[in-house]
């Protein structure tokens, strides 16, 4: 498998629910901004919805700092609807849940089960040129942080914007950064 880190956004046009509207999503709606996508496996699950309410309540933090949401699943946008309109969890999503029944999304970002026709629990950071700067991919079962997914775009903003600066473990705004040189090689 080789990596996405680093390559572009790959062309799709899908369709969202999104504050009660069904709407357009395309790869170039993404560019333009810091964009996060956060696929998962299905609607009316276990643990999709503890992760999209996390998300949901890092929301607002998520747009002061630049970034838009978009969370996926092979569902139908009618699925999700239907999902936010049965579950208090889910009514709190206020980004866009776009649908990918054909898998083409899931498939692009390398996250596509295709025995079982879902996607793996993925999170993709990407700059405003829709360049992938981070990635987790986890098995099912695994939930993920919003809290860290945060820290993970605060860390990925900085390094572009801070040129020969890179962010240690952990690193949190306002703490050190670390500038790579010789000096370094082996006093870390």
């Amino acid at each position: 498998m080789s990596s996405l880190i680093n390559t572009e956004i790959k062309p799709f046009k899908a369709t969202a629910y999104h504050n009660g509207e069904f709407v357009d999503v395309t790869s170039d709606d993404v560019k333009g901004k810091w964009a996060v996508f956060v696929f998962y496996p299905a609607d009316f699950t276990f643990v999709c919805p503890t992760e999209l309410g996390d998300v949901a309540d890092h929301y607002e933090q998520l747009k002061e700092m630049g970034v838009e949401v978009y969370s996926v699943s092979t569902d139908t946008h009618f699925v999700h609807k239907a999902w936010h309109d049965a579950s208090e969890t889910i009514k709190k999503i206020k980004f866009p849940m776009i649908g990918d029944p054909t898998g083409r999304i899931s498939r692009n970002f390398d996250v596509m089960i295709e025995e079982d026709g879902v996607a793996l629990r993925g999170t993709f950071i990407m700059d405003p040129d829709g360049v992938i700067k981070a990635a987790e991919i986890n098995d099912l079962g695994i939930g993920r942080s919003a809290k860290d997914l945060v820290r993970k775009v605060q860390a990925a903003q900085y390094v572009a914007t801070h040129e020969g600066e890179v962010c240690p473990a952990s690193w949190q705004p306002g703490e050190e950064t670390l500038a790579p040189s010789l000096d370094l090689v082996g006093k870390i």
